[in-house]
């Protein structure tokens, strides 16, 4: 009987935790799905969608593109919160029904003791059970059951108040779970509205777009030679930083080959072939750049968005065609964020500014990062120079505004490992 009662005891004890699991996974659910919430509402403040020309309608198309797709990311994640809720709900009701059917073993069994003792309730019928046992043992035995018999009864009205406890908290806890589904469900609901009116605003810039389409494919030209040049920029730089880096190397390699020769040893007088050099594109790393890029390769995913505030990403990475318009392709290096007039660019990750160079006035930043290097482009000022220490998320400089654009304020950033091109959307914490 005892096994029987510490058996009770442990599935009590097993159940209990139930309820606060499921507020956590709604509470979890909530604080991601307003997190993006936050981002949408303070991007839309970014919309701008001017008529004044084409170069200004296709940026405006561009933020308005960003911002659909923000959009569809949320309306996905509320779709996945529902998917995760149906769960609960499904495992809430599978529990709740386990609970309700243990109540109602333990009240039949509850009834069927309160029966015995009904029929056995004066105190001379258990004195008769208990003095006509044949030896003492007996007796003693008898004592004993009966004492437990007296307890086991008063411990199994108190599971069944415990029991009944258990089933109206997981009332309470379906309650809340479905109130959580009709809420989700509603806020889809508005969120498809809004991207249905976004999308028409969409089609209705890409129509006027297609009326100026001469005028479109020079602006179109203008943007990729302005973008050529401040790649092969980049690529220049970072082609000396990979020989910097080699000679690093090179320089560590040798001290540590001196530090290894025991003080008599001496070098033969015979003249050794000069070592050949290693080809730039074989990015050899002393041991400091080793461990900051195992460091950064580690945190793919959760690299801070190298804007301040609220932001769009406006351009994507790699060779697309613009929404709607044919024959209009665009190939970005990296990514454009834009952001609000007075947003810094910010630093993605610890490492040291390999360079800083002005093209048409504005600035941009190289930050290595051991193999991996992030670039930050069309700054208005720089905050830190060559050589310079920073650390994770430290301002860069202020990010360019186009006031004859609306103050239009965005920031081309790229991600490389030494020549490659990455597309940094997956690194970042978004």
């Amino acid at each position: 009987m005892k096994r029987f009662l510490c058996a009770l005891a442990g599935c009590l004890c097993l159940l209990l935790p139930l309820k606060a699991q499921s507020n956590k996974l709604i509470e979890e659910l909530e604080s991601k799905r307003g997190t993006l919430q936050k981002q949408i509402a303070e991007s839309e403040s970014l919309l701008q969608t001017t008529t004044r020309n084409v170069g200004s309608q296709l940026k405006g198309l561009a933020a308005l593109t960003g911002q659909i797709e923000e959009r569809r990311r949320y309306i996905l994640a509320i779709n996945n919160n529902m998917e995760a809720i149906d769960r609960e709900l499904t495992a809430l009701e599978r529990q709740l029904n386990l609970l309700q059917k243990e109540l109602k073993e333990k009240k039949a069994n509850y009834a069927a003791s309160v029966d015995y003792l009904y029929r056995n309730r004066t105190i001379q019928d258990k004195l008769l059970f208990i003095f006509s046992a044949q030896t003492l043992e007996q007796t003693y035995r008898r004592l004993r059951y009966v004492r437990e018999y007296s307890t086991f009864q008063r411990m199994q009205g108190e599971e069944i108040q415990k029991k009944q406890k258990q089933i109206n908290n997981k009332r309470a806890e379906l309650n809340e779970a479905r109130k959580a589904k009709e809420s989700l469900l509603k806020e889809r609901e508005d969120e498809k509205s809004t991207l249905e009116r976004q999308e028409k605003e969409q089609k209705a810039l890409v129509n006027n777009l297609r009326k100026k389409q001469r005028g479109l494919q020079a602006e179109i030209s203008k943007k990729k030679k302005e973008a050529n040049r401040l790649n092969a920029r980049i690529d220049k730089l970072i082609a000396e930083e990979i020989e910097k880096a080699r000679k690093r190397a090179e320089a560590e390699a040798r001290n540590e080959a001196s530090a290894g020769r025991k003080p008599n040893e001496k070098t033969e007088d015979k003249p050794s072939a000069a070592p050949k050099a290693k080809p730039i594109e074989a990015y050899t790393m002393n041991k400091a750049d080793r461990e900051l890029s195992g460091s950064f390769a580690g945190n793919v995913g959760r690299l801070p968005v190298p804007v301040t505030g609220p932001y769009i990403i406006v351009s994507r990475f790699g060779e697309y065609s613009v929404p709607g318009l044919r024959g209009v392709k665009l190939d970005n290096k990296g990514i454009d964020i834009q952001a609000k007039p007075g947003a810094q660019a910010r630093a993605v990750f610890d490492g040291k500014v390999a360079a800083v160079f002005r093209l048409n006035g504005l600035f941009n930043i190289l930050v290595r990062h051991g193999a991996y290097i992030s670039v930050y482009c069309n700054l208005s000022a720089s905050a830190v120079k060559p050589e310079d220490n920073v650390k994770t998320g430290q301002p860069l400089g202020p990010i360019f505004s186009d006031k004859a654009d609306g103050g239009r304020t965005v920031l081309h950033f790229q991600l490389r490992k030494e020549k490659e091109k990455l597309n940094p959307e997956p690194w970042l914490d978004r």
